[in-house]
């Protein structure tokens, strides 16, 4: 007989503004920075109808354990449309439970429906955690060069 999995079931949804004190915690559990108002513009920006914006939340056992934040755009450059994910962010304590998989998956499958054919992100170079976690769905470089330059 198999051994049950110990991981709860996953519910992911649409984000809603009582979900904003979840979500301020855990990205200030990452970056160390409380940032409820930028938070609660995304939440206004892309929680609403515009099929083109998406901000999801993962529920365990009725919990906020994680988030994601995408959209729809075309950027210069020549880029066709594509789906962009620029945020992703799950407890500490649950990101073993598959939960950032099916944040990715379901923001992935949103994009599909609505006609693109790719997602994109970017990330810091040495965040070696977030590009574990992009690689093992399956991203790799794309054709785009992030350059920059520190102004005085």
């Amino acid at each position: 007989m198999a051994a049950a999995d110990p991981s709860p079931p996953i519910q992911v949804r649409k984000a809603k503004p009582q979900d904003l004190a979840v979500v301020v915690a855990l990205d200030a559990a990452v970056t160390g920075v409380k940032k409820p108002d930028y938070w609660r513009d995304r939440l206004r920006q892309f929680a609403g109808r515009d099929p083109e914006r998406l901000f999801l939340v993962a529920e365990a056992e009725g919990q906020v354990v994680g988030f994601i934040l995408g959209e729809i755009r075309a950027w210069e450059f020549g880029s066709p449309p594509s789906g962009w994910i620029f945020a992703i962010n799950v407890a500490k304590g649950a990101r073993l439970d598959g939960v950032g998989t099916r944040l990715f998956e379901a923001i992935c499958a949103h994009f599909t429906a609505a006609g693109v054919d790719r997602v994109r992100t970017m990330i810091a170079k040495d965040d070696p955690l977030v590009m574990r976690f992009f690689r093992s769905q399956g991203m790799v470089a794309g054709p785009f060069i992030e350059l920059e330059k520190v102004l005085p």
